[in-house]
């Protein structure tokens, strides 16, 4: 006799940083009613996906049961979180679900990409409820680093789940809701069958630091300085740039934001209620009439974004305006792992211009992540018969479900692509799904394993040769075959020009093609590749990539 089953599925963010979308489901084996928590991106590298924009998870695997699909339910506004809404809800096509502040952000994100804005319901905190099929899902505010972040409360008939989304035990956080200990004591009341729970600290065995211990700190630091100030941080973390704003007000200094992703949460924020007491700004182009003595910049790029403003800062002239000697350049932020060389870059440049730069991020940053003795708090708070690692590395799934079974409880690793049946007595594993993902490239969508990313690697590491030859009517290839490079030296071992090397062996070759081989396309292109490719091994140790155009020409 069959059950029904009650699944847990990561199809991004469980086994990385970024890109998070879990799915649950409830019902009968293959007829699951499902829904997605979260949506978001990760961000590229030059190293391994140059000239991507955004990278997206797969999710070719719901694509196949969206006529199971009940609802999308985005826990916060971060990027990785909320940031796939636009670019993949014509594909999913399902009611999205957020608290006021995130479905703020949700809906800019759908009418950017030409989606109806109708398609985001606001849903009140828990104990309000949304009911879709089998679920009962409730927003549990927490705590974390960007205001009104909800846990999931997900009722099913076969126990709850509490998706905690990202999140710290902070009970002064400057701005928006504290962490409220009896509202999880009453979220565990019945019994929780499993917490799918934030790992990114894991490894951290300190008590996380609260929000309002860095505002006194940005405060001296800013009333002790000279020059222009200018602090980056995450333009997410509204709760710091008022902080940041409090701390210029203080000594004096006029405040201008820089970059469209800090003016954007800002206006958010001030939408939703969530923001009544910011002072005033003045524009970037009023900035530049300021004494510098009396302004601050409160700035983008805090994970040395090369288009972002602290880059361009680094750089030279920003809207009129440029650091010197005698300027301070904070980093209230910690450097995000895989950054570190973009950050180092701008710090250096502003040090070769006399600014002096702090990026101590003991003194002015804390994280909006919980620590081990957080993650500790929260099942105890639950007492959870199961926890499922997510949101983090291989390394902080692993550690954490280590945590939890020394705690007692059925600590489960999960990375992406592993379906979990929380029904019955114990968790089991009972599917591996492919997962991947999609790269957004410009304006479209390219597959992980369309090929298009790894030419683009592979010319950058070998460079690119084109090849271009002409065929009569009568076979006979024509002479004067051309040769053209890009990202490859002039010339090489020989000190020859390496294209007219090429074309020479290439002209020695074709002389002595037959008639049938000139007749076919995939042979002549088999022959021209592996000509072009020997000479380049020979002359300067490399095989570029090689695109060989055929022309036939015909009598009239």
């Amino acid at each position: 006799m069959s059950r029904d089953r009650l699944i847990y599925l990561p199809l991004g963010g469980a086994g990385e940083i970024g890109m998070n979308a879990y799915v649950y489901g409830y019902g009968p084996e293959g007829k699951e009613r499902l829904i997605l928590v979260d949506l978001g991106i990760a961000f590229p590298d030059m190293d391994t996906t140059p000239g991507v924009d955004v990278i997206l998870p797969d999710i070719s695997w719901l694509e196949d049961k969206l006529d199971r699909l009940e609802g999308v339910f985005i826990t916060h506004a971060h990027e990785d979180h909320v940031g796939g809404v636009g670019h993949l809800h014509g594909k999913l096509n399902a009611q999205i679900h957020a608290r006021a502040f995130t479905a703020n952000h949700a809906r800019r994100k759908l009418k950017e990409q030409g989606h109806d804005e109708g398609d985001v319901t606001i849903c009140d905190p828990w104990p309000a409820t949304t009911e879709l099929g089998p679920f009962k899902i409730g927003f549990v505010p927490i705590s974390h680093s960007i205001p009104e972040s909800s846990a999931l409360v997900i009722d099913t008939p076969a126990g709850r789940i509490v998706h905690s989304g990202d999140f710290k035990i902070d009970h002064t956080p400057v701005l928006g809701e504290p962490f409220d200990e009896d509202l999880f004591r009453e979220v565990a009341k019945g019994g929780v069958r499993a917490l799918v729970c934030d790992s990114t600290n894991v490894f951290n065995a300190h008590e996380g630091r609260s929000e309002s211990t860095v505002g006194p700190n940005i405060r001296e630091l800013v009333a002790a300085s000279s020059g222009m100030f200018v602090a980056t941080t995450f333009a997410s973390n509204v709760a710091r740039l008022k902080s940041l704003a409090d701390a210029g007000e203080a000594a004096g200094r006029s405040i201008c934001l820089m970059g469209r992703a800090m003016r954007r949460m800002t206006e958010a924020a001030v939408e939703e209620g969530i923001l009544t007491e910011f002072p005033r700004t003045v524009s970037p182009e009023d900035a530049a009439d300021i004494p510098r003595e009396n302004l601050m910049l409160i700035v983008t790029g805090s994970q040395g974004e090369r288009r972002a403003a602290s880059a361009q800062l680094s750089q030279g002239k920003y809207f009129g305006l440029e650091m010197k000697q005698g300027d301070t350049f904070l980093f209230s932020s910690k450097t995000i792992p895989g950054n570190e060389k973009d950050v180092a870059r701008i710090i250096n440049n502003f040090s070769e211009m006399g600014v002096d730069v702090v990026s101590d991020s003991d003194l002015y940053h804390v994280s909006g992540h919980a620590n081990r003795p957080d993650l500790e708090a929260i099942q105890a708070l639950l007492d959870p018969q199961v926890v499922i690692p997510m949101h983090g590395e291989h390394r902080h799934l692993r550690e954490h479900a280590k945590l939890a079974d020394g705690l007692g409880r059925v600590g489960v690793l999960a990375p992406n692509g592993t379906m979990v049946d929380l029904a019955g007595n114990k968790p089991t594993v009972v599917d591996h799904v492919e997962t991947g993902r999609t790269y957004l490239d410009g304006a479209t969508l390219v597959g992980q394993f369309d090929g298009v990313i790894r030419d683009r690697i592979r010319m950058a590491l070998n460079g690119h040769a084109v090849v271009a030859l002409m065929i009569e009517d009568d076979d006979q290839v024509m002479e004067d075959t051309w040769v053209d490079l890009r990202g490859l030296p002039e010339a090489g071992r020989s000190r020859r020009n390496l294209a007219e090397e090429m074309e020479r062996d290439l002209a020695q070759r074709l002389e002595r093609v037959d008639r049938k081989t000139a007749r076919d396309d995939d042979a002549l292109e088999s022959l021209i590749k592996k000509s072009i490719q020997q000479v380049a091994q020979e002359e300067i140790g490399k095989r570029p990539e090689v695109t060989v155009l055929i022309t036939r020409l015909t009598a009239e």
